[in-house]
């Protein structure tokens, strides 16, 4: 998704480290522990998307795994325990990640807005990262003890709706832990590593299950469909009722930005949503289907591949295992274009100015 290493940097702290070649993100997030969350600009690098809700999601995330799972943000084995420290200081711990996060990117996005080319936004990912070796280091150097990654890099948007930019989607493993927190260590995990065995050739994004049937989420994404079931209106006349459907955050799935989005966008338009985990035994009432990300907002699904048995996936590759097939024929359909409409209406009314680094 990320362009060449020709204008792609890394901020530590809001300094640029001494590298002969700036790592990518893949790479940065296998290196380091800790909560992270990816956005772009967008209109031509004025914007940023949806930024007010990324550093709100980043701060959750981090009150998230300090509460939860240390483990998840602090390489040190000594931080395993659970503790409430910022759960009893909220103010000033979100107003801390803000000031790290602004500190990294007014020293960034001038820098490299002047290196990007015609045609081409910028993502970016901020990561969070403990280094502190034991909890009472952590209470007495609280506000010194993260480290604040920011990596910028060209990023040229898909167009939305054209046959070479649709998802081909593979239902290939079970849900994360933790996933109510975006963490690098998801990444790089064992777990993660296992699903990449299960890719067949042709998919760009896999889907996750807990039994092979309640679909959860992409590893990158979150996943919606939409449903049509024809039911008895009055006088015993059978009509349509349509139904987007993507699962809930009980069911462990990632509290997306672009989610969060679309579910505001029904709301405001009277689509009616049901947050229930798509089942697959239930495809033939999907018309349509859409995945969404910061990166890609919404993209279409052509098709999608799931398992004809649930059975023995762990030790698998995606040749051994038999595959059935959902094809959603004239995609992206109604639905999911009029929401992308939406979705691009409402990132230009809630961009953030890239202006106001400078002006700080």
């Amino acid at each position: 998704m990320m362009s060449s290493s020709k204008c792609r940097f890394l901020f530590k702290n809001g300094l640029v480290p001494k590298l002969g070649e700036y790592p990518s993100v893949t790479t940065l997030l296998e290196a380091h522990q800790g909560a992270y969350t990816t956005t772009r600009t967008h209109s031509g690098g004025s914007l940023l998307l949806f930024w007010e809700r990324h550093m709100s999601r980043l701060s959750d995330s981090l009150k998230i795994l300090l509460n939860s799972n240390p483990e998840l943000l602090f390489n040190s084995e000594t931080c395993r325990v659970p503790f409430s420290l910022v759960s009893t200081k909220p103010t000033m711990w979100d107003s801390l990640v803000q000031s790290l996060v602004d500190d990294s990117m007014k020293k960034a996005l001038p820098l490299v807005l002047d290196k990007r080319t015609s045609g081409e936004e910028l993502a970016i990912t901020c990561l969070v990262s403990g280094h502190v070796d034991s909890l009472e280091e952590l209470e007495e150097k609280f506000s010194t003890a993260f480290d604040v990654y920011v990596h910028v890099g060209s990023y040229v948007p898909p167009l939305f709706g054209i046959h070479e930019n649709a998802a081909h989607l593979a239902v290939v493993g079970r849900g994360r832990r933790v996933a109510n927190a975006k963490y690098s260590d998801w990444v790089r995990g064992r777990q993660r590593k296992q699903l990449e065995k299960l890719r067949p050739p042709s998919v760009n994004e896999l889907l996750l299950s807990n039994n092979g049937d309640q679909i959860l989420e992409g590893c990158l994404t979150n996943f919606f469909v939409v449903c049509h079931k024809d039911v008895n209106g009055d006088n015993h006349k059978s009509t349509v009722s349509i139904e987007l459907q993507t699962a809930p955050i009980r069911d462990g799935v990632l509290p997306g930005v672009v989610r969060q989005v679309i579910l505001d966008i029904c709301s405001r338009n009277k689509i009616p949503v049901r947050e229930i985990a798509p089942a697959w035994s239930e495809r033939e009432t999907w018309s349509e289907a859409f995945i969404t990300s910061s990166l890609r907002l919404l993209q279409h699904v052509e098709v999608i591949q799931a398992p004809s048995s649930w059975g023995s996936l762990d030790t698998q590759t995606w040749t051994d295992v038999s595959w059935e097939e959902k094809r959603f024929e004239n995609a992206p359909g109604r639905i999911t274009a009029f929401i992308q409409k939406e979705v691009m209406e409402m990132a230009s009314t809630e961009g953030y100015p890239v202006s106001l680094f400078n002006d700080r």
